[in-house]
């Protein structure tokens, strides 16, 4: 991504914000233990708008200018960790006015008295589900905007709008992703009867993404056996039984942009039951994946998502009682895909052209541990869909 696509971006987010300005801070960065960092990833929508990847750097919009603050580095920490140079910043970012914290600190103190409202980043809407500690940094921004300013609002609902539609350059590097992502499959899946281990698989994947300057989008999953039963199992280091079914839920991450693509492979000869569950997931999911177009309800996918499913648990002898639904397939069927691996689709309430989503039905029996899920990522066209990830093979 280059310049004008980050200008591009802030210049059809500016539009929204009628006569306020626009502050927005990147993450800060975050203690891993004693005194070593956890390994930084960026706002999304801070890098949406521009390209920036070091923690502390803030954003400054009007509709006339723009501005990128710089975080107070000392030398000690810069010779350290290094650091971006304003020069690079500007090549990056496209923005010309580099200042400092004070600078921007008085730039606030005028900007409230000329536009009176600002808009930041509020609170993400699905915060209360997380089970860890939210990056502090934009809530701190937020508080001290609303010290400066009569009125704070939030720009996220604008920016998930923006984002939900992929633009050419961003298809561009999904695809990026996904090829390295099928490439990595298919090396994996032609010597995957060699693998003793889930840490094996682990490692040939990092190998294969690093080896093309790619890095994991996600923590990987590599589930043998009962382990694909735990949805966001990552501890990958069982060992690998034999027969048994094994869940690969991987993407690269190549140019800001991610895959995210879920395949189940068999160690040994797979039983009959393995075998049968497999195919009941994979006929699912090249039936949910037909229904797709521009104009379609997000209500009426879900419902016939929800007759697909039942039906393929039915074949299984699961659904039992209403309760099994969820038993047995317990998450979404869909994300967006963007920046974040689990982007929004914008607060749309049909598919447009131009949105990029994953479909990834799964069904999980703990008691015969058995966890299959199959996922590929779909680009939703102007007459239909196109599978970004087809070439991968999905058999067992």
């Amino acid at each position: 991504m280059d310049a004008l696509f980050f200008a591009g971006n802030r210049r059809a987010l500016i539009e929204e914000c009628g006569k306020g300005v626009l502050v927005m801070s990147g993450y800060t960065a975050l203690q891993l233990s004693a005194d070593m960092a956890i390994p930084f990833c960026q706002e999304a929508n801070f890098w949406y708008l521009t390209g920036i990847e070091e923690s502390d750097w803030q954003l400054i919009m009007t509709p006339a200018e723009n501005w990128l603050v710089a975080p107070d580095i000392s030398e000690v920490h810069r010779v350290f960790g290094g650091g971006l140079s304003n020069e690079q910043a500007t090549n990056i970012s496209g923005v010309k006015n580099i200042i400092t914290q004070t600078e921007a600190q008085n730039l606030r103190v005028r900007l409230a008295e000329e536009y009176g409202t600002a808009y930041s980043l509020g609170d993400h809407p699905h915060q209360k589900y997380f089970n860890f500690t939210v990056n502090p940094a934009g809530g701190k921004l937020w508080r001290q905007l609303k010290k400066q300013f009569s009125e704070v609002r939030d720009i996220r609902r604008d920016l998930s709008r923006l984002r939900a539609i992929k633009q050419p350059a961003e298809i561009a590097a999904i695809k990026k992703a996904i090829n390295v992502t099928v490439n990595a499959f298919e090396r994996a899946y032609q010597k995957f009867d060699s693998y003793e281990y889930e840490y094996q698989i682990d490692a040939d994947f990092t190998y294969e993404f690093r080896n093309v300057n790619a890095t994991h989008a996600y923590d990987p999953i590599v589930a043998g056996g009962v382990n694909a039963c735990t949805l966001h199992y990552s501890q990958n280091a069982a060992k690998l039984e034999r027969p048994s079914l094994v869940l690969l839920d991987i993407g690269a991450k190549v140019d800001g942009y991610p895959a995210d693509i879920t395949r189940t492979y068999a160690t040994g000869r797979p039983t009959d039951r393995q075998k049968s569950v497999h195919a009941v997931v994979l006929g699912a999911h090249r039936e949910i994946i037909s229904l797709l177009k521009p104009g379609l309800t997000f209500e009426k996918y879900q419902e016939e998502v929800d007759r697909i499913m039942k039906r393929a648990l039915i074949h299984l002898g699961l659904l039992k009682t209403d309760a099994d639904y969820r038993r047995y397939f317990p998450h979404a069927i869909s994300h967006g895909l963007g920046v974040d691996v689990h982007d929004s689709l914008g607060g749309f309430n049909e598919f447009k052209e131009g949105m990029v989503l994953t479909v990834e039905p799964g069904i999980y029996i703990p008691k015969e541990d058995i966890g299959v899920r199959l996922e590929d990522d779909i680009l939703i066209t102007g007459s239909g869909h196109k599978n970004l990830s087809e070439a991968l093979s999905l058999e067992l």
